[in-house]
């Protein structure tokens, strides 16, 4: 046995918990932080640089564009991923996907109503004003311009 008391650096059990009482998530038992996080209570948000005007034209016009084939996943992605990006493409996200999601209740309304012959007439109009109104807010896009679409029910507010 040596004389050294248990606070010495050459202790097997020196800087570890006591028993029951866990490090902190993301921490090593010293109390630093690991992978490089922050330490804690210093989370923050990165911040994520403005997009230049040409960018967010490209970007909403492609939003607008991509409901047409692929419905409602466009607009969704690009408001979770771009809103944050400038004013410009944030209100454009956020149109296109209230339009969107205000037409796939309409086409879900006609194909439970296509079990008479109404349901198909509406899904067939949905359809087309989707097209008609995509494609006049993906113009207005690239010309710079806010566009609202409508018909369509404010889900999600600026």
């Amino acid at each position: 046995m040596t004389d050294m008391p248990p606070s010495q650096p050459n202790d097997p059990g020196a800087g570890q918990q006591p028993y029951g009482q866990q490090p902190h998530h993301g921490q090593q038992p010293s109390g630093q932080p690991q992978y490089g996080q922050p330490p804690y209570g210093q989370q923050g948000q990165p911040s994520v640089p403005p997009m230049r005007p040409e960018d967010e034209k490209l970007w909403a016009t492609l939003i607008h564009l991509g409901g047409i084939l692929f419905w409602i996943v466009p607009a969704l992605v690009g408001y979770l991923v771009l809103k944050d990006r400038g004013p410009f493409i944030r209100e454009h996200t956020r149109v296109a996907l209230n339009f969107q999601i205000t037409m796939a209740i309409v086409l879900v309304a006609s194909g439970l109503l296509s079990v008479i012959i109404i349901g198909a007439i509406t899904g067939f109009a949905a359809g087309v004003v989707i097209v008609i109104f995509s494609i006049i807010a993906a113009v207005a896009a690239n010309r710079g311009q806010y566009y609202k679409y409508p018909l369509t029910f404010e889900f999600i507010k600026s």
